[in-house]
């Protein structure tokens, strides 16, 4: 699963002497701020439910983790939109996915649709990405939440490469379950997805750098 913090909402502006410009020239189509939830309560909704995932299989099965996962995760969007009043999208979309497969998983008592939900994850968040960008739209502005502050240039590069990460990360999750046992396809999805996202997002520093704007006045990158 996959996390989003927040910062100043006010839109970069161009040179010294334009003091305003339009709202999305840092991040595009975004008009105002939401809550921020307090990062140990961030770090909680998003990884908690595949922690309780990952100790129920330890001491039970597929489908008791499975049903633990699902009500961890009811509770992670139930306390995240009561300290915020709203559910960011890419929770919105992972709670939905856990709950449809989950079903699935439980009610046919078959746990390929649990291991294809990261597929099925991944595979939207990349689709969502591919399409934004065929119609100039950079939703990573929109996910982030002004977290980091990017000119347009920017924010291309980033979606680009965070939709074929998506797409590669889908094909991976569908390579490994396919292929090892189960407990092995558990070990990978609670040490390997999460460990490939961080160094993932780590290696795009050195371009969020040379594409931050820091401050109104200055010109983008």
């Amino acid at each position: 699963m996959t996390t989003t913090p927040s910062a100043d909402p006010s839109p970069a502006a161009g040179p010294v002497t334009a003091p305003t410009a339009r709202p999305d020239a840092v991040h595009p189509g975004v008009a105002r701020s939401k809550a921020k939830l307090p990062t140990g309560v961030k770090l909680a909704i998003d990884f908690g439910p595949l922690l309780v995932f990952f100790l129920a299989y330890r001491f039970s099965d597929i489908f008791v983790a499975t049903t633990a996962c699902m009500i961890a995760t009811a509770v992670a969007l139930a306390v995240a939109y009561a300290l915020t009043r709203h559910l960011p999208v890419m929770l919105l979309v992972t709670g939905a996915v856990v709950m449809i497969f989950g079903g699935l998983t439980i009610y046919l008592h078959d746990d390929t649709f649990f291991k294809m939900k990261p597929t099925i994850i991944y595979g939207l968040f990349g689709i969502a990405l591919a399409v934004g960008l065929l119609f100039g739209k950079y939703l990573l502005s929109h996910v982030f939440e002004f977290a980091i502050r990017l000119d347009a240039e920017g924010w291309r590069k980033l979606t680009v490469r965070w939709c074929l990460f998506f797409f590669a990360m889908a094909i991976l999750n569908e390579l490994v379950w396919r292929n090892v046992s189960q407990a092995r396809w558990v070990d990978f999805k609670f040490f390997g997805l999460p460990a490939l996202t961080f160094l993932f997002a780590m290696a795009q520093m050195p371009l969020m750098q040379r594409h931050t704007v820091e401050d109104e006045g200055d010109t983008p990158a």
